[in-house]
């Protein structure tokens, strides 16, 4: 596979680093797969781009509060802390700063609270595995002072607005250290209008873990290991994007984890109703099972999420609709403008 694909110049100025004011007036970059076809919309216009029938499979985790600041309880240096994966318990997978400055067996405090933290041990990829105190309030805890886990591309912090916005309107099932970002387009009235053509709207849930963070540092993609991320899909989601699909009616994904769900619990006839987790990467060349269209915002060079696109659309095409939108001023990444692929 080539490697032209990793990569791509965007000017910084592009990085979009706060949500447009209303979630469904970003732009929408429409590409018909079959004609070829390029128009410059709005997300409020997507329904002129759906007909009565289609699926939109959607992924309702939820972003935690995942960052946490605390100070070892030696010497007071200060600790930031990124928490994954609940493993078991107060137990947890987290990314520290500086993390070589803390080693195993560091106890970690936190300023004004009661629970403490201490390093278990080390994993690949620089994961630590901490503990946190036996109090019966950690959990709840971690949720009124943890912070919006915000992409190191938004070069600010946090703000209240994060809180709300840094979030799909639908998001139900606590998990992800980061966003389904092509989801934060959608208002309710939106899913209302969508669901009054005739559109069904079936839910998934993929938590997004440390693969979002992880880079393609390879020039040979088939070497990259994703690390593992837990899904969720319920059985009458299994069932009506099976019946729809039978039908002949369009599966459309509402995001690359959405994709990576659905095409894990791919039996070979039928989505299959599981809970269980995937690595799986996709890339070119890769035959889609489950879905036609798929609705994504733009993604950052030399990630997994950016092949996983490519592998929808021609390599090349992607780069030209990437230079497209970078010539039209499209805001890139996390809080920026969308492409909907049919």
């Amino acid at each position: 596979m080539s490697s032209i694909i990793l990569d791509y110049d965007l000017p910084p100025q592009r990085i979009a680093q706060f949500p447009a004011r209303q979630r469904d007036r970003s732009r929408l970059l429409v590409f018909d797969r079959t004609s070829g076809a390029i128009l410059h919309k709005r997300f409020h216009h997507l329904d002129q781009f759906l007909k009565p029938g289609d699926c939109l499979v959607i992924n309702q985790t939820k972003v935690f509060p995942a960052r946490l600041y605390g100070e070892k309880k030696d010497t007071g240096g200060k600790v930031e802390i990124l928490l994954l994966k609940k493993v078991k318990g107060e137990i947890w997978e987290s990314l520290m700063r500086p993390a070589q400055r803390v080693k195993i067996n560091t106890q970690i405090r936190f300023p004004g609270q009661t629970v403490e933290a201490t390093v278990l041990s080390e994993r690949p990829q620089g994961i630590k595995v901490i503990s946190f105190s036996k109090d019966k309030q950690a959990k709840n805890w971690i949720k009124k002072i943890g912070r919006v886990p915000l992409p190191p591309y938004i070069r600010r912090a946090a703000r209240s607005l994060d809180q709300e916005r840094y979030q799909t309107v639908y998001a139900k099932n606590y998990g992800s250290v980061a966003a389904p970002t092509a989801g934060l387009h959608f208002t309710r009235p939106l899913l209302r209008k969508l669901k009054m053509k005739g559109i069904h709207i079936v839910p998934l849930t993929l938590h997004i873990g440390l693969g979002t963070f992880q880079p393609i540092r390879s020039q040979n993609p088939e070497i990259h290991k994703p690390h593992p991320e837990n899904y969720e899909i319920p059985l009458i989601s299994a069932q009506q994007i099976n019946q729809l699909k039978k039908n002949g009616n369009r599966i459309i994904a509402v995001g690359t984890s959405t994709v990576r769900a659905l095409e894990s619990a791919w039996d070979g006839k039928n989505v299959s109703p599981l809970k269980n987790s995937t690595d799986l990467f996709i890339h070119p060349p890769y035959s889609f099972n489950v879905i036609d269209g798929l609705i994504t915002n733009f993604h950052l060079p030399h990630s997994t999420l950016l092949l996983l696109v490519a592998a929808f659309i021609r390599e090349q095409k992607l780069l030209d609709l990437y230079q497209i939108a970078i010539k039209k001023k499209y805001r890139f990444y996390s809080y920026g403008d969308a492409m909907f692929i049919i």
